[in-house]
């Protein structure tokens, strides 16, 4: 069985997260194993993997920004907002100049108000959205705020086809947790009057974890290893190393002083270089919120 930890996958296409999950279940010879955000079955890139005690850790590194390189296609939507839903209506996109692009990108650029696709996980009334739309319902999903913070376009080509042309854009976003890139391809596309979907994603970072530390499943199949969970917290969270006595009291669940890192989440660490705990300091003190080392384990 793997020791706790941390993987990062490069998820293939055409693989849901759950496959992946089910794969190095299997791998690291063990059931303990979740993942930190979900990614569509036609995206690639990076799916990060808790093992173990790692697992702790997957509802806290799910919240951190994320980056992507996507291509959106405009002068068709569909009903999933991507390349697998039904084709809606065709418009000929001939006339949409680069400028108008790039100006209706940087309009989606900031905080911004974004409605969820109705293929999505979001619960109405206590279903999911995309089990109401695979039924055949639509359902009003209500907008939220997200954070793009960059929606920068590369390459822009046109697409020559029979019923008028199509625009193919590059493009990289970074943004916060929750954000659907499938929503920002339906809405530039609406912005311009000619609709537009996903047609490629691939996800290049989460938080601090990046496609250089990501292991395809072939490799992880021929020599299986995870980031040990020390270094998986330290690279993600703001590191306090307590005394032997704040050590003791933090692995019974007890409050300790606050430190000097920020609000949290902050990795709390022992003398010897072992992660006790994640922690949030608020009203003047420290609070253990994920305890991985508890007292007498």
């Amino acid at each position: 069985m793997a020791d706790s930890g941390v993987v990062i996958v490069d998820k293939p296409a055409d693989w849901t997260s759950h496959d992946v999950v089910a794969r190095v279940r299997r791998l690291a010879g063990t059931r303990k194993v979740g993942h930190a955000g979900t990614l569509d079955p036609m995206a690639t890139g990076v799916l990060v993997l808790g093992i173990e005690k790692g697992t702790k850790l997957l509802g806290h590194l799910a919240l951190t920004e994320k980056v992507y390189e996507a291509t959106i296609r405009l002068g068709l939507a569909t009903t999933t907002d991507d390349a697998e839903g039904e084709p809606g209506a065709r418009v000929d996109a001939s006339g949409v100049g680069d400028e108008p692009i790039r100006a209706a990108a940087a309009a989606l650029t900031g905080a911004i108000e974004q409605v969820p696709p109705q293929v999505s996980a979001i619960k109405v009334n206590g279903k999911r959205a995309y089990k109401s739309a695979r039924a055949g319902e639509t359902v009003e999903l209500a907008a939220r705020t997200v954070t793009v913070s960059e929606f920068a376009l590369g390459d822009i080509r046109r697409v020559p086809d029979a019923e008028g042309a199509l625009i193919d854009v590059d493009a990289r976003v970074t943004c916060s947790s929750g954000t659907y890139i499938r929503a920002l391809a339906r809405d530039l596309g609406a912005s311009l009057g000619v609709g537009g979907h996903l047609t490629a994603l691939r996800r290049t970072r989460v938080g601090p974890y990046d496609l250089s530390q990501a292991r395809t499943l072939d490799g992880l199949a021929a020599e299986f290893s995870a980031l040990p969970l020390a270094q998986a917290v330290a690279a993600a969270f703001p590191v306090r190393v307590l005394s032997a006595a704040e050590t003791r009291k933090v692995a019974h669940g007890n409050r300790i002083a606050p430190g000097e890192s920020g609000p949290g989440p902050i990795g709390l660490f022992a003398p010897d270089g072992t992660v006790v705990a994640l922690a949030e300091d608020t009203r003047g003190y420290s609070k253990p919120i994920v305890v991985f080392e508890p007292a007498g384990a």
